[in-house]
């Protein structure tokens, strides 16, 4: 018969090998905050203070690596999010979504940045962008709901202008393409989702 591990032994191994995986995702996305977008794996396992046997271990490839950053800007994501009321009056909605929306998006800049770079040979960083505009999708079609009702048969046309209007890309021109600082860009982006659920023609 095999020697049964004690129950505390795994658990205790389970919670190293938690800390570290932890670790090594906080030195990728750390690097890539400073501004190394394309960190190698021996960068990110000496911030990690691992070996890089041990990053490897822990990750196959940089394809999993991305997987699990992309969770932690979910999870950071999810923590830095603020519900905003639905019952609201339309300018208040559009005023509160524009704010958290390049709060999140300041948020996640550095990381936009480097996945911006990857993303064409990364099946992972393709599905993590998906991720996030899905979530973006969710909450437009939530908090804006009385409006897109009223569209009628413009509202997926709707629904993909305001999405398309409120994530990285859109943020990257205002920001890094016009050279807007965050409230000058937040107000463009006020502007044009105003403007969206404004307009007739979306009706």
């Amino acid at each position: 018969m095999g020697r049964v591990e004690a129950p505390g032994r795994v658990d205790g191994r389970t919670a190293r090998a938690e800390r570290t995986r932890a670790a090594i995702v906080e030195a990728h996305l750390a690097l890539i905050s400073e501004g190394d977008l394309r960190p190698t794996g021996e960068r990110i396992a000496e911030r990690a203070g691992v070996s890089l046997r041990t990053l490897w271990t822990n990750f196959k490839d940089m394809e999993t690596l991305f997987e699990a950053s992309g969770e932690e800007l979910l999870r950071q994501q999810d923590a830095a999010y603020r519900p905003i009321s639905p019952v609201l009056p339309l300018a208040k909605r559009v005023d509160a979504y524009c704010r958290q929306r390049a709060r999140l998006l300041q948020l996640i800049a550095p990381s936009a940045r480097a996945a911006q770079m990857r993303e064409p040979v990364s099946a992972q960083l393709h599905r993590n962008r998906l991720k996030h505009i899905a979530r973006v999708r969710d909450e437009v079609e939530q908090l804006f709901a009385a409006e897109l009702e009223q569209a009628g048969p413009g509202r997926e046309q709707l629904v993909n202008a305001l999405v398309a209007a409120s994530m990285w890309p859109a943020w990257s021109m205002l920001r890094d393409g016009l050279g807007l600082g965050v409230d000058a860009a937040r107000a463009v982006m006020a502007r044009t989702v105003a403007a969206l659920l404004a307009d007739p023609a979306a009706r």
